[in-house]
């Protein structure tokens, strides 16, 4: 390895990694989200049984993104994933309203532990394609989220299936994350 090949690499090295904590319950689109930052196929996902990982490159920040299953029977679980997380990452089924109560309290367990306080939080507002889907505006209000004032917090619209929404999510927490 020559001296120009080992200062190009450390020129396109990323500034800071960033552990993020991708949550929320089963079938919300985790893992189409986290395919879709990694440039993967997204046609063939299954339930999430355990956890995925994958470092994605973005705003001069390596993201190690933990997707962590949304089963009922796993979620006493991860409360194992939160120590030294940088950001949280919440998706919700926007159109799945008969779960929103139940997404809800999964939130709010998630930004009372102690292990997550001050961590910024990202909601997803996914399969914003699908019929009679919550806006982001009004998810947040379902949710509750204008009333958090102990952290920074974002909702973002998209359609993970498609791709839509989802790097303005990560915009959002490579420059909260910079203000930091």
């Amino acid at each position: 390895m020559g001296l120009l090949s080992i200062l190009r690499k450390l020129r396109a090295a990323p500034e800071r990694e960033l552990r993020l904590l991708l949550l929320g319950l089963d079938n919300a689109g985790k893992t189409t989200i986290l395919k879709t930052l990694a440039s993967e196929d997204i046609n063939h996902i299954t339930p999430t049984a355990g956890f995925n990982i994958k470092s994605v490159i973005s705003e001069g920040f390596k993201l190690n993104v933990w997707d962590i299953g949304g089963q009922r029977k796993i979620r006493p679980y991860w409360k194992n994933y939160f120590e030294n997380t940088d950001v949280l990452i919440y998706v919700v089924d926007s159109s799945d309203k008969k779960r929103l109560e139940e997404t809800g309290i999964e939130l709010y367990e998630l930004l009372t532990d102690d292990k997550l306080q001050d961590v910024p939080l990202l909601v997803y507002a996914n399969k914003q394609d699908l019929p009679e889907s919550l806006t982001a505006a009004d998810l947040a209000q379902a949710l509750g989220l204008p009333s958090i004032k102990d952290r920074p917090w974002q909702i973002q619209a998209c359609t993970a299936v498609q791709g839509v929404g989802v790097r303005d999510g990560m915009e959002w927490v490579c420059k909260s994350i910079k203000k930091k």
